[in-house]
């Protein structure tokens, strides 16, 4: 089955063809000349369902897009689904910023969890999303050069490392997208067999 992926982020794209490729489903990227539309949701549900659609609609194809973030209690929730524009900067900005915040916050209060929620577009036009997560602490330092956004920051207590050391190949068996992958190809397979 060959969906088309809402989004121009080549590192996604790879680690979701990584994932669903294991399971049968051809993801291909978005045309470069797709618009980008306006993600003005307040959670991460609204956003991707904003994304798939517009997918949908530019290709007709049937389309995944996620909405990701990361989600610091010690911030209330931030940065959340304003992840990706947390500093108004790039992955180093966000970075920093993220860890000047937490700087005077003891280790015991930097528990963190990534999020990532799948949209889906059917051929039909049917839409459903799925969730996953990931629980971690925030580091006092970036560690490892793998991965992208806040993996050097994202320590996993099981793991002893960041999602910036660990191997993709490990990373995509835990993360909070493996996770909502899992549950979006379990979702996807009883859609298809109703």
């Amino acid at each position: 089955m060959k969906f088309v992926l809402a989004s121009h982020n080549k590192k996604k794209l790879r680690e979701l063809g990584d994932i669903l490729g294991a399971l049968g489903i051809e993801i291909v990227p978005l045309p470069e000349d797709a618009p980008e539309p306006e993600e003005n949701g307040d959670t991460f549900e609204t956003n991707a369902q904003i994304k798939a659609r517009a997918a949908a609609e530019f290709t007709g194809l049937p389309a995944i897009a996620d909405d990701s973030g990361l989600c610091v209690d010690a911030l209330n929730g931030a940065p959340g689904v304003y992840s990706a524009r947390y500093s108004g900067g790039g992955d180093d900005e966000n970075n920093a910023k993220l860890l000047r915040e937490l700087e005077n916050v003891p280790e015991d209060a930097r528990t963190a969890r990534f999020v990532c929620v799948i949209a889906c577009v059917l051929p039909d036009g049917e839409i459903f999303t799925v969730r996953g997560a990931c629980e971690g602490v925030i580091a006092r330092e970036l560690c490892g050069d793998g991965g992208f956004g806040y993996d050097p920051l994202f320590f996993v207590p099981e793991h002893g490392c960041t999602f910036g050391m660990l191997p993709a190949s490990v990373k995509n068996q835990i993360s909070h997208r493996a996770r909502a992958l899992k549950t979006f190809a379990e979702t996807l397979k009883n859609k298809i067999q109703e």
